[in-house]
């Protein structure tokens, strides 16, 4: 049972502490009271899966509401992407409530991303795949509603800072999230060779490669992210359960995009 179950069903027995453990507990409020009582006896150290777990779940929708409010709204477009990643997880209806409470504290001009975002790197102990699943979520965050901004991406350079993500590596997630948003686009059914160049031009972002690359880059490239995005290696580093149907829709069309330039190339 994932820690998202385990919270529901009274059998949670730490608090995260520091600034996300406060701003998980006034999202869950009295539902989390509730499910620490009688627990002293089960306890969690700092670094176990469950704890990076909670850590993940709470900084991805509190940054994710912050991210939607820096250009000073937050669209249909960005509540909609939330409530798809709810849906994604198939959250109960209290956990569902705290992902959106987490959602509306990030938008408040008081939250503090710094800190929040200092407890978060703390908490992944160097998990680098599962702080670049964070900051692809961020950066689709940013996309949701068509337009991504200079004060979007001002802040998103300044969390990947925060995280230990250089700009270079920023730039790579940014055009792989661009292209497999115009990947999707296309639909289920996709055959660069019926739809032009630009879609296989979206194919080779997708892999962050670009058309000149061999076909031993290309399938490194294919390799390594799927590596990265592969559903039980996030989880065992920490990514809630819950989230492994968002996982596997990116290594769908990462899949996708991969033998899309085989089909052009014959290898």
């Amino acid at each position: 049972m994932s820690w998202l179950g385990k919270l529901v069903g009274g059998a949670f027995g730490f608090m995260l502490g520091g600034p996300l453990g406060a701003i998980f507990g006034a999202s869950v409020g009295h539902q989390f009271d509730a499910g620490m009582d009688g627990m002293a006896g089960e306890s969690f150290n700092p670094g176990d899966q469950q704890r990076v777990q909670m850590a993940f779940f709470t900084a991805t929708f509190a940054v994710m509401g912050h991210v939607a409010k820096a250009d000073g709204r937050v669209s249909n477009e960005e509540i909609g992407l939330a409530k798809r990643v709810m849906d994604n997880m198939e959250l109960s209806p209290e956990l569902r409530e705290a992902a959106i409470q987490l959602f509306q504290q990030g938008k408040q001009t008081d939250f503090p991303l710094a800190d929040v975002l200092r407890q978060f790197r703390v908490e992944c102990h160097r998990r680098t795949n599962l702080v670049r699943m964070f900051v692809e979520i961020q950066i689709q965050a940013a996309f949701a509603d068509g337009v991504y901004d200079a004060k979007e991406e001002k802040l998103l350079l300044d969390i990947c800072a925060q995280l230990g993500v250089s700009r270079f590596e920023y730039q790579v997630i940014k055009g792989q999230v661009q292209a497999q948003h115009r990947f999707q686009q296309s639909g289920e059914q996709f055959h660069a060779a019926k739809s032009g160049s630009s879609k296989l031009e979206d194919a080779y972002a997708v892999l962050g490669v670009s058309g000149t690359a061999d076909d031993a880059e290309v399938k490194k490239a294919y390799r390594r992210l799927m590596s990265q995005h592969h559903p039980d290696k996030l989880v065992a580093k920490g990514l809630p359960e819950e989230m492994m149907q968002m996982t596997k829709q990116k290594t769908q069309q990462i899949r996708k995009a991969y033998e899309t330039i085989r089909e052009i190339r014959g290898f």
